[in-house]
C-alpha cells in the first residue's frame, strides 16, 4: 500500500507519502514507535490505519495532540505548535523554575570564545542540557541563533558558556508559552529570508548564515550554523548563505510536488545585500568570485530558469536576523513576532 508512494528517512524519523487514483494524499511519520498518519484521502487512511492493526498492536489516540514532546492545539486562528511541558520539564530539572527571567536568550553583541582561562564545567552535563535546547529549537526558532552559539563549545565548555546557557534558560522562563501559529491564507506563497553575519565568530571569525522559509506566510523551517570556511567579504558570506536558502526552497518545492501541490511562480530568496545579489544576476564579475564559483553558477543556474527570484528587503525588514546574531531586546522582539511566534496563553 505504501510501496508506490514516496519514502524519505532521516536519523530515525521516516516519512511515507502516497497518492490514490482519484488525486488524494495520505502521509505516513514514523519515529521508532510513534506514528502520525494524514492526508485528504480518508479512505485511504482508514485503510491503513486496518493494515497497521493487523500487523501490529497499536492504538488509536484520536486527532494530534501531543508527539514528541510537541504540543499541537487548535483554535479559530489556525493550528498551534509549541513545547510548553517540555520547557516546563527542563526548568524543573536545572532548578530554574524560578529563575529571574530575561527579555532575550542572548547578549547583544557577545563576544563568546573558547575562554580557556575560565573555570572547567562537567562537559557531560552541559551536553546533556545544550541537547534538550537543541531538540526545543524544533519549535522555538526564537533561541536558534543562541543554541547554535552554545553548542559550539560542547567539545570543552567553561564557566562563561554554562552562564550563556543558563541565560536562555532565563529567557525560556518569561516566555513559556510561546510556538507558531499556522493561519489559513488565502494564496501559497513560498519564500525564504536569508541573512548571514560577517566574521561574527570570536573563535575563527567565520560568519554565520541563517534562514527563515515562509510557506503561504507561515514559518515552516529555519537554521542558524557557523559557515564552513572564512568568508573574505560580506558579500560572499552572505552568497554562501543565499546557496543555503537556495537549496532549501528546493526541497520544500520538492516536498509540494509530492503533496500534488504544483507550483508554477518563482520562489522568491529575500536578501539584504545589494552587492551579493549583483553578483548572483551579473556573470561577468569572475574575478571578484573565484572563491564562490559553484554557488555563483548554481544560483544563476536557478535565476535563469525562473525557478528564484531575488528581491532585496532592506535591512530593517530582514526577518533572518535573529538567526545570525544576538539583537537588542526591542528588535528581538519585533522579529520574533515577525515570525509568526505567538503566546499560547495569547490565543483565544
Amino acid at each position: 500500500m505504501i510501496t508506490n508512494g514516496y519514502k524519505q528517512s532521516q536519523g530515525d524519523h521516516t516519512l511515507f507519502i502516497k497518492h490514490s487514483a482519484f488525486g488524494g494524499v495520505t502521509v505516513l511519520i514514523v519515529y521508532v514507535d510513534d506514528i502520525i498518519v494524514t492526508g485528504n484521502d480518508e479512505v485511504e487512511k482508514k485503510t491503513l490505519k486496518w493494515c497497521l492493526a493487523k500487523e501490529f498492536e497499536i492504538k488509536g489516540l484520536g486527532k494530534l495532540k501531543y508527539f514528541l514532546g510537541i504540543e499541537v492545539a487548535r483554535s479559530r486562528q489556525g493550528i498551534f505548535i509549541s513545547q510548553q511541558k517540555y520547557v516546563m520539564d527542563l526548568l524543573k530539572e536545572t532548578g530554574m523554575i524560578a529563575s529571574k527571567p530575561v527579555r532575550t536568550p542572548i547578549e547583544q553583541n557577545h563576544k563568546l570564545s573558547e575562554a580557556h582561562e575560565e573555570t572547567a564545567v562537567d562537559r557531560e552535563m552541559y551536553q546533556r542540557l545544550v541537547g534538550k535546547l537543541i531538540y526545543l529549537t524544533h519549535t522555538r526558532p526564537d533561541i536558534s541563533y543562541s543554541v547554535s552559539v552554545i553548542s559550539q563549545f560542547m567539545h570543552d565548555p567553561r564557566a562563561v558558556h554554562l552562564q550563556a546557557v543558563y541565560r536562555v534558560l532565563h529567557y525560556l522562563k518569561a516566555h513559556l508559552g510561546k510556538g507558531i501559529l499556522f493561519k489559513k491564507g488565502p494564496e501559497i506563497d513560498l519564500a525564504v529570508y536569508i541573512d548571514a553575519d560577517f566574521a561574527g565568530s570570536a573563535v575563527d571569525r567565520r560568519s554565520t548564515s541563517g534562514y527563515c522559509t515562509f510557506l503561504g506566510g507561515n514559518l515552516i523551517s529555519w537554521r542558524s550554523k557557523k559557515q564552513s570556511v572564512v568568508a573574505r567579504s560580506s558579500a560572499k558570506a552572505e552568497f554562501r548563505a543565499m546557496a543555503a536558502g537556495v537549496c532549501e526552497l528546493l526541497w520544500v518545492k520538492i516536498i509540494l510536488e509530492d503533496l500534488r501541490i504544483q507550483w508554477s511562480k518563482p520562489m522568491k530568496l529575500y536578501c539584504d545585500n545589494k552587492s551579493a545579489i549583483s553578483i548572483a544576476h551579473n556573470p561577468m564579475q569572475h574575478d571578484r568570485t573565484k572563491h564562490i564559483e559553484i554557488d555563483r553558477h548554481f544560483i544563476k543556474e536557478k535565476l535563469e530558469s525562473g525557478l528564484i527570484c531575488t528581491p532585496y528587503v532592506p535591512t530593517g525588514f530582514q526577518l533572518a536576523d535573529v538567526m545570525t546574531k544576538g539583537l537588542c531586546s526591542n528588535m528581538f522582539h519585533e522579529s520574533v513576532v515577525k515570525l509568526g511566534m505567538e503566546d499560547l496563553y495569547s490565543l483565544a
